[in-house]
């Protein structure tokens, strides 16, 4: 479904993802963790095509069409005036386009995600008025109506209630087992343990990556904090035809 190879993501030509390569295999569903500033937004952002690789390249097997994005809730601007329903309906873009027409059938979709979030009755209230939790759910709805087969959530489920985290988890499982391709950027380990089958851990550079019980284990996570803690904002500017790890480690990080 996402083939990455040799992908390096750079700022200020210091790199921000470095030399990653590996697949994520179609109706996978994987957790991306790893420390603060290791790469995960820029890594989703990089498969959506928002950055562009330094070096090395993404490879999608679905058109962006049938890929959807999930940015932070902290990324969306909640002052638009727009309704729930609007905002769902906007999950219809990649089937009506500019300049087509939202269909009964659409229409009937955007409805049954929106009760199936547990927002019936809010239609017509606007997006801003909404407490965190039920902007997430509208968000999801919006997914579920654009019934992509590549889903790619950044942290959807911060600062959420746990009965939001809950509902929202249960949609996750839903597109699992329709088969669709999830990818999430997560910080509770707990989460992903109970939740995610595989798992990706970065730390700018690829940590480990597959089973979630093989990933998630004490020498991994400690490896992850030590090449954390060996970042430099000062180092040389990466060169990205070098070949992986031909630098002190150190200076490999931003």
């Amino acid at each position: 479904m996402v083939t990455l190879e040799n992908l390096t993501v750079s700022y200020r030509q210091h790199p921000a993802l470095h030399h990653i390569s590996g697949c994520f295999a179609p109706g996978s569903l994987t957790a991306v963790i790893g420390p603060n500033g290791s790469g995960k937004s820029t890594l989703l952002k990089s498969i959506m095509g928002m950055l562009q690789p330094a070096g090395g390249r993404v490879q999608l097997d679905p058109p962006r069409a049938r890929v959807a994005y999930l940015a932070q809730l902290t990324e969306i601007d909640r002052s638009f005036p727009m309704s729930v329903r609007d905002c769902v309906q906007l999950g219809c873009w990649s089937v009506v386009g500019a300049w087509g027409r939202v269909t009964p059938a659409l229409l009937l979709r955007v409805d049954a995600a929106i009760h199936q979030v547990g927002l019936e009755g809010f239609e017509n209230r606007a997006v801003g008025s909404l407490s965190s939790g039920q902007l997430q759910r509208v968000l999801f709805a919006r997914l579920m109506v654009q019934e992509a087969d590549l889903i790619l959530l950044d942290e959807p489920f911060n600062a959420m209630d746990s009965r939001t985290t809950a509902a929202l988890l249960a949609l996750v499982h839903l597109w699992h087992e329709q088969g669709r391709t999830v990818i999430a950027v997560l910080h509770d380990d707990a989460q992903v343990r109970e939740h995610f089958p595989q798992t990706l851990l970065l730390a700018r550079e690829l940590v480990a990556w597959g089973d979630t019980a093989q990933v998630l284990t004490e020498p991994c996570l400690q490896r992850a904090r030590a090449l954390a803690e060996a970042w430099d904002d000062n180092a040389d500017i990466c060169h990205t035809d070098e070949a992986p790890r031909t630098r002190p480690l150190a200076r490999q990080q931003l």
